[in-house]
């Protein structure tokens, strides 16, 4: 039985079927073939989503277009632009500051993709950049969202992985969410310089201003992270309630201070946000169905064992485990890659007795390295788009950015404490 739930599931995937869908339906057949009891599969759904840490997830989609929409990035690039200079690779590099405050909102890659590349392409094409090369690099920015807290994919992790509490994974991301954002800058710059991409930001149609100027027109925008992290540090509000208390700051910023947002476009962030969560949580619903079938036939301890199995030594299983994610990021979103993969890891990790905190940063960086890596590559998806080019022309660009992440990667794998050092210090962390 365990073969077959999986056969079944990779020829459901492969013939096409929604990921989420391939999952619920080969988990379903299995259960009525092993006579697990029907009623398990609605049961299932239910306790999948009917958890208090996913009550974050539709709100913070909602923060993060609320925010998108307010008209903030606008304001944080023309601020990066004025701290980073006019310089070769100047706008890159603020693309890249951007979407790292960015990700401190709204905790989504795409998203995160979207807001930048909107405001930043067209100024990076007049500027002299290529437009492949302007996508590569906010596709790749984008990622470190699910790296800097709030993150979505934290919040999801804690709930598979209880042991990992979601202030210490929040805590737990940031250094290696900051490493990520300075490696990817190298390339960058040195591709920048390289090709003379950007000289004295030529050409560029985003306004500029003095630095004082654009940090009082910034200065809502840089507030929101700080809002969010400072109050569940203080213990004001839980992560649930940060998400909250980050919508209702977005629509103050949008309707008070800048004025961008009406109840036409409140009206469609909603509608838009719903479609979003909607979606996400009836993966994790679907999935919650495959995770209790597997975990119920032995099939994801059989997996764990096969990695067990292939050394005894820590460190080759690590970079097996790291290849095998990497590779999966290249055709998996990071929700389905969660629910498939981290029920028959929590085996090795037990085993190999690895901290769950920094093994979630670990599957998290894998997971935003995919989500810029072709085929899959659904940060670029959206950046290509926008900027009217194709994926296959971003190839020669967007490896030189999965280069740069997945040496910072490599860094917090070997080096745990880039991981857990502020979780600790802060008491998340014995």
């Amino acid at each position: 039985m365990n073969m077959l739930l999986f056969a079944t599931f990779f020829v459901l995937m492969f013939s096409g079927v929604p990921l989420g869908v391939a999952m619920g339906l080969s988990a379903s057949a299995i259960v009525f073939l092993a006579d697990l009891g029907i009623m398990s599969v609605p049961t299932s759904v239910y306790t999948g989503i009917a958890k208090y840490p996913l009550l974050a997830i539709p709100v913070f989609v909602l923060a993060g277009m609320v925010f998108e929409r307010s008209g903030v990035a606008l304001r944080l690039v023309r601020f990066a632009i004025a701290i980073v200079g006019e310089r070769r690779g100047g706008l890159a590099v603020a693309a890249i500051l951007v979407c790292m405050v960015l990700g401190g909102i709204s905790g989504s890659g795409p998203a995160d993709a979207a807001a930048v590349a909107t405001v930043m392409i067209p100024g990076m094409v007049r500027a002299g950049y290529p437009a492949a090369f302007s996508a590569s690099v906010i596709a790749a920015a984008g990622s470190t969202a699910i790296l800097i807290p709030p993150s979505i994919a934290f919040i999801l992790y804690s709930v598979l992985v209880p042991d990992a509490s979601v202030p210490a994974l929040f805590a737990a991301g940031m250094v290696p969410g900051i490493l990520a954002g300075i490696a990817l800058m190298a390339p960058a710059i040195w591709l920048s310089m390289k090709h003379g991409f950007g000289e004295e930001n030529a050409g560029t149609d985003i306004p500029k201003a003095g630095f004082w100027q654009t940090f009082k027109e910034a200065i809502w925008g840089l507030l929101a992270p700080v809002l969010i992290l400072g109050g569940m540090r203080s213990g004001a509000f839980t992560p649930t309630e940060a998400a909250v208390v980050a919508v209702f700051y977005g629509l103050f910023v949008g309707l008070v201070i800048y004025r961008t947002l009406d109840s036409r476009s409140i009206f469609e962030v909603l509608v838009e946000s719903a479609e979003v969560s909607g979606v996400i949580l009836l993966i994790i619903a679907l999935a919650s169905v495959f995770a209790w079938a597997g975990s119920t036939l032995g099939a994801f301890e059989s997996l764990g064992s096969v990695l067990i199995g292939i050394s005894a030594n820590e460190t080759i299983v690590l970079l097996a485990v790291t290849l095998l994610l990497l590779i999966a990021g290249m055709f998996l979103d990071a929700v389905s890659i969660l629910f498939i993969f981290v029920p028959f890891l929590l085996p090795v990790i037990l085993h190999f007795k690895w901290d769950p905190v920094w093994f979630g940063i670990i599957l998290t960086m894998n997971m935003a390295i995919g989500q810029f890596t072709p085929p899959m590559a659904i940060n670029l998806m959206v950046t290509s788009r926008i900027a009217g080019t194709s994926i296959e022309k971003t190839v020669p660009w967007v490896l030189w950015m999965v280069a740069a992440m997945t040496t910072a990667l490599l860094l917090v794998t070997f080096i745990p404490e880039l991981a857990l050092a502020l979780p600790r210090s802060l008491g998340y962390l014995n």
